[in-house]
C-alpha cells in the first residue's frame, strides 16, 4: 500500500517542474515497558507509517508530514501546498536539496523487538529488582525497544535506504527507607553488549554507598569525579556550539577557533557512526552520509557539523554529522586512583533540568541527582542532598585533570512521540573546581 502511495506522490511532484522536493518514507515501531515499584506497570506497542515531504518553489519552501498516508491524504496535502508556497516568503540562502548520491553500506538489522519479547524484558528486570530488593531498595524506569526504518528521496536523484533497531534500558533504585535514588541505564543495537551483570554490579555499589549518612554541603568549587553520564550530557550540550546553526547564528563558542587550542591536549570528542558500541547511523537527515569526524582533536578545534543547506548559507565544508553518535576519548587512569586522589569533594552521577543562561559563553545552571556522594581522603563516605551548580561547560572541559581507562555506553531517549533514542560514549572524568552554587537539601 505505501508503495503505491509513493508512487502516486512522485509522479504529482515530478508533473510540478518548477518544483524541487526531499521525501522521508518512514516506518517506525516500538515495544515501550515501564516499571514502577520493581513491578511491570504498563507496556505499550506501537507502530507509525509517515511521509515527510519539504517542497521547493522559487527559493520557497513549504512541508508537510502525513502519518499512515493514503492517496487521498497526499492529494489534499499537494492540494493545500499550491495554494500556499507562491505566497511564502523566500529564502535567498536557499540553493538545492542534497546532491551527494553516494550510498553507505545500507545494511538492514536485526529486530530488537523480537531479539527482546516482553518476557525477555521482564526476566531482566525481575533478576535487577531482586537484587535491589535485597539491600532494600525499589527499582522503577523503562526498557525500550524500537525498530526503524527510513527511505530519503529527492529531486535530485537520491534513492536512500537506512535501518536502526536501539535498546533503551534505564534503571533508578529508590531506597525504601528515606527515598534516597541511584541510576544506571544502557543503550545500543547489540544484545551482547547488554551485560545485566555489570549493570547490577554498578548500582550494588551505588545502592552501598547511599546506606551513609546524609549531609547537606555547602556552596564553593570542588574536586568532583563526574560520572559518564554526567559528562556526556554536558558532551551533547557542548556538541549544539559545534555546528553550523550556532556558527550562523553567531551562538558558538567556537566562532574563529577553527584549528585552534580550546582544551587541553588529552581531550578529543568524535562523532563516529562507524563505532560498533553506538547506535549507528548511515545518513543525516539530508540524506547525506553520515561518516566519523574530528570535532576536538587532542584539544584543537577541527569542525563544525554542518548540513546541505548551512554549508550553501555559510561556506563551511558539508559533513552531514548530527552529533549523535558522540565519543570523548578516554584516558588511562583507573576509577580508584581517581578517588584516592581527592582529599576532600564529589562523585556525581547524574544531573536534572539543565538549562543555558548564555549558550555562547556555554554558561548552564542545573541540578545533580541520584546519587551524589562526598569523598573524603579518597573515600566516598556520605550521602549528600541535591545540589545546584552553574558554571560554563568549556570551563569543565579545561579543567578536566584525568579521564579514566574505561568508556561507558549512555543512551539519550526523547520520549515524548517516537521514543528516538542516541548513544554517547565516556568515561568518567576528574574535574577540578567545579561550582557548586547551593543546596537543594532535598533527596
Amino acid at each position: 500500500m505505501q508503495n503505491k502511495v509513493l508512487g502516486y506522490l512522485l509522479k504529482q511532484l515530478s508533473s510540478q517542474r518548477d518544483w524541487q522536493y526531499s521525501i522521508t518514507v518512514s516506518e517506525w515501531e516500538t515495544d515501550f515497558l515501564r516499571f514502577y515499584n520493581s513491578q511491570t506497570n504498563y507496556s505499550i506497542s506501537k507502530k507509525r507509517s509517515a511521509f515527510d515531504v519539504a517542497i521547493y518553489k522559487d527559493k520557497r519552501s513549504y512541508g508537510f508530514s502525513i502519518d499512515n498516508p493514503n492517496v487521498q491524504s497526499v492529494r489534499n496535502a499537494l492540494k493545500s501546498t499550491k495554494k500556499i508556497i507562491d505566497i511564502l516568503p523566500q529564502d535567498p540562502d536557499y540553493v538545492d536539496v542534497e546532491t551527494d548520491k553516494s550510498k553507505n553500506l545500507e545494511k538492514k538489522k536485526k529486530n530488537n523487538i523480537d531479539v527482546f519479547p516482553a518476557n525477555q524484558k521482564i526476566k531482566i528486570l525481575r533478576q535487577i529488582a531482586h537484587e535491589a530488593q535485597n539491600m532494600g531498595f525499589s527499582i522503577f524506569g523503562t526498557f525500550i525497544c524500537n525498530y526503524q526504518y527510513s527511505n530519503i528521496i529527492n529531486s535530485n536523484g537520491l534513492d536512500k535506504h537506512q535501518w536502526q533497531s536501539p535498546v533503551f534500558l534505564e534503571i533508578k533504585a529508590v531506597q525504601d527507607s528515606n527515598q534516597v535514588t541511584v541510576l544506571d541505564c544502557f543503550g545500543g543495537e547489540s544484545y551482547a553488549s547488554l551485560n545485566v551483570d555489570k549493570i547490577v554490579k554498578r548500582l550494588v555499589q551505588k545502592m552501598k554507598y547511599t546506606l551513609n549518612e546524609l549531609i547537606d554541603l555547602n556552596p564553593g568549587e570542588y574536586d568532583v569525579i563526574l560520572s559518564p553520564r554526567c559528562i556526556a550530557e554536558l558532551m551533547l550540550y557542548l556538541s549544539g556550539s559545534m555546528t553550523a546553526v550556532s556558527y550562523d547564528n553567531k551562538t558558538s563558542w567556537f566562532m574563529d577557533k577553527n584549528n585552534k587550542r580550546v582544551l587541553p591536549s588529552r581531550i578529543s570528542i568524535y562523532d563516529d557512526p562507524a563505532d560498533k558500541d553506538l547506535i549507528s547511523f548511515e545518513y543525516n537527515n539530508d540524506g547525506h552520509i553520515y561518516r566519523p569526524l574530528k570535532l576536538i582533536d587532542k584539544g584543537i578545534f577541527k569542525s563544525f557539523m554542518c548540513s546541505n543547506y548551512y554549508a550553501h548559507k555559510t561556506g563551511l565544508p558539508k559533513n552531514g554529522n548530527t552529533g549523535s553518535c558522540l565519543i570523548l576519548k578516554k584516558g588511562d587512569v583507573s576509577l580508584s586512583k581517581m578517588l584516592t586522589s581527592i582529599d576532600k569533594g564529589l562523585y556525581i552521577s547524574s544531573f536534572h533540568y539543565m538549562n543555558f543562561i548564555n549558550e555562547k559563553e556555554t554558561s548552564i545552571t542545573g541540578l545533580t541527582r541520584d546519587g551524589t556522594f562526598l569523598i573524603d581522603r579518597g573515600k566516598i563516605t556520605k550521602v549528600v542532598n541535591n545540589l545546584r551548580f552553574t558554571d560554563k561547560i568549556i570551563r569543565v572541559f579545561q579543567n578536566i585533570i584525568a579521564l579514566e581507562n574505561k568508556y561507558q555506553i549512555v543512551p539519550f531517549s526523547d520520549n515524548y512521540e517516537f521514543f528516538d533514542i542516541v548513544t554517547a560514549k565516556a568515561p568518567h572524568v576528574l574535574v577540578k573546581k567545579f561550582n557548586i552554587t547551593s543546596s537543594t537539601k532535598t533527596i
